[in-house]
C-alpha cells in the first residue's frame, strides 16, 4: 500500500494563500455589485408600500362614495317624509297632532341639512384623497422607473460575474477541504476580524502586507524558510514570503482566466 504523501508546512502555506486569493477575488466581484442588491431590495419594498397605499386610498374613495350615496338616499327619504307630513298637516284634527307633525318636519329638515353637510365634507375628503393619489401615483411611477434601471444594472453585473463567483466559491470549498480544520477556522476568524478580508498576506518592504509595522529580519528569515506558520504580532494575519506569494499569484491568475 502506497504511503500517503506528507503535507508540509509549505504546502499548507501555499494552500492558505491560494484560498486567500480565491476569496479576495470573490470579494472583488461582490464589491463591483456593491450596494446594488440592497438598493434593489429597498426599492422593491418602497414600490410595494406605495402600491399598498394606492390600494388603500382607492378603497377609502369607494367607502366615501358609498357614504355619499347613503346620505343622498337619506335626503330622498327625508324629502318624501316631508311631503307626506305636509299633506297630513292639512288634515290635522287638533293642535297636538299639528305640533307633532311640525316636530317631525323640523327633524327631517335637520336630517337633510346634516346629510348635506356630511356630503360636503365627504366631497372635500375626496378632493384631498385625489390629490394624495395623484402624488402617490407620480412617486410610484418614478420609483418603478428607478427600480427598473437598478434591476437592469444589477442583472448586467450578475450576468458578467455570477458564473465566475459560483466557480470561485466551489474552488474555495475544495481548497478548504485540503487544509486542516484548525487552520481553516483560524483563517476564517482572522478574515472576519479585518476590514479588507485579508487573513494571509505576503511581506512587503519588510512589513506585513497593508501594515507599517516592520517585521524583524530574523522573523523574515523564518517566514522565508516555510518551516512553520507565523502570524503578524500586530494584526494576527498569517504571513508568507514574497516569492511564495508571487508564485501562487501567477498560478491563481491562470486559474481565474479559465473560469
Amino acid at each position: 500500500m502506497a504511503k500517503k504523501a506528507e503535507v508540509t508546512v509549505e504546502d499548507k502555506l501555499r494552500a492558505l494563500y491560494d484560498l486567500q486569493l480565491i476569496d479576495s477575488r470573490v470579494d472583488e466581484i461582490r464589491n463591483v455589485r456593491g450596494e446594488l442588491p440592497l438598493e434593489v431590495e429597498d426599492l422593491e419594498d418602497e414600490v410595494l408600500g406605495l402600491k399598498t397605499r394606492m390600494d388603500k386610498l382607492k378603497t377609502d374613495l369607494e367607502t366615501i362614495n358609498f357614504e355619499i350615496g347613503a346620505k343622498k338616499n337619506l335626503i330622498d327619504e327625508s324629502k318624501a317624509l316631508i311631503k307626506k307630513y305636509t299633506e297630513q298637516q292639512k288634515n290635522v284634527r287638533n293642535s297636538r297632532e299639528f305640533n307633532s307633525i311640525t316636530k317631525e318636519l323640523e327633524f327631517q329638515e335637520l336630517e337633510i341639512q346634516l346629510a348635506e353637510k356630511n356630503i360636503k365634507e365627504f366631497k372635500a375628503q375626496i378632493e384631498q384623497k385625489k390629490e394624495v393619489i395623484a402624488e402617490t401615483k407620480e412617486k410610484l411611477s418614478e420609483r418603478e422607473e428607478h427600480l427598473k434601471h437598478k434591476k437592469n444594472e444589477l442583472n448586467a453585473i450578475l450576468a458578467e460575474t455570477e458564473k465566475e463567483e459560483k466557480a470561485l466559491l466551489e474552488k474555495s470549498e475544495k481548497y478548504q477541504e485540503q487544509i486542516e480544520e484548525r487552520l481553516v477556522k483560524a483563517y476564517v476568524r482572522i478574515r472576519n476580524n479585518v476590514k479588507n478580508g485579508l487573513a494571509v498576506v505576503p511581506i512587503e518592504r519588510g512589513a506585513s502586507g497593508g501594515s507599517f509595522f516592520t517585521i524583524p529580519p530574523q522573523v523574515q528569515v523564518e517566514i522565508a524558510s516555510r518551516k512553520k506558520i507565523i502570524t503578524d504580532e500586530h494584526s494576527g494575519r498569517i504571513l508568507v514570503d514574497p516569492i511564495l506569494a508571487e508564485e501562487e499569484q501567477e498560478k491563481m491568475e491562470k486559474l481565474f482566466s479559465k473560469l
